[in-house]
């Protein structure tokens, strides 16, 4: 295995470069000028210039690409925040806490997980219209929030926790919130890992909800900012 291992490492390091080959491709093609892109003779630019950003970046008013990207950041960053809290607090009172129907209401969780996410566009729309929340970052966090996937990973994740080890700090005087802090969390830290990096891309890739919710272009995500740049002008 030793004596395979170099060519291993090489063999993956090949395929992780052919993963990032087209990304790599793209970058380089904006630092061309416009005559090379239309006639490429190799991928490395011969000219290199920073034009193509320029022109983009130069549509501040119709375009603004930096409000998109500080709006995506603040909303995801807001969303996987909240989902990380509601959801962690949730699967302790059903796992640990044991409350009266706590299983009912785990079913239940389940249960809307099976729903297609469209079903609850007209009724969560007219909800946020009574609120005067739409065209509000507000609008897509709030909702966002109420997903069933956190709650019913991490209840499974702190279920195999040890009850002994929660024993042995209430015997030193730990209260159910310590335990919650101190014990249950970093015991399921990679489970909230894995719930973060989730919810933060789909925060971020989300379309429809930021295209119906909201209606400034200030106020857009960068996803549906550069649909609409692109719909509005054209990708040379």
């Amino acid at each position: 295995m030793n004596r395979r291992s170099p060519w291993l490492t090489a063999a993956m390091v090949l395929v992780g470069l052919s993963f990032l080959a087209p990304l790599i491709v793209m970058v380089l093609t904006s630092l061309k000028p416009e005559s090379e892109v239309l006639n490429p003779a190799s991928v490395i630019p011969r000219t290199w210039t920073l034009a193509n950003y320029r022109h983009v970046l130069g549509w501040s008013e119709e375009a603004p690409f930096g409000r998109w990207l500080l709006n995506s950041l603040f909303i995801s960053t807001s969303i996987t925040f909240l989902v990380l809290l509601f959801s962690s607090t949730a699967a302790y009172a059903i796992s640990r806490l044991r409350l009266p129907g706590g299983s009912t209401f785990l079913a239940i969780v389940v249960l809307t997980m099976m729903l297609p996410a469209q079903l609850f566009l007209v009724p969560v729309y007219l909800i946020l219209s009574w609120l005067g929340w739409l065209d509000t970052p507000a609008a897509l966090i709030v909702p966002a929030t109420a997903g069933g996937f956190g709650v019913f990973m991490l209840s499974q994740f702190m279920k195999a926790v040890p009850e002994s080890i929660e024993e042995a700090a209430r015997i030193d005087g730990c209260s159910s919130l310590g335990i919650y802090l101190h014990v249950n969390l970093p015991l399921v830290a990679p489970a909230l890992a894995t719930l973060a990096i989730f919810t933060f891309i789909a925060s971020w890739n989300d379309f429809v909800g930021p295209l119906i919710f909201l209606d400034s272009i200030r106020n857009y995500t960068l996803p549906v900012g550069i649909a609409l740049y692109q719909a509005s002008y054209f990708t040379e």
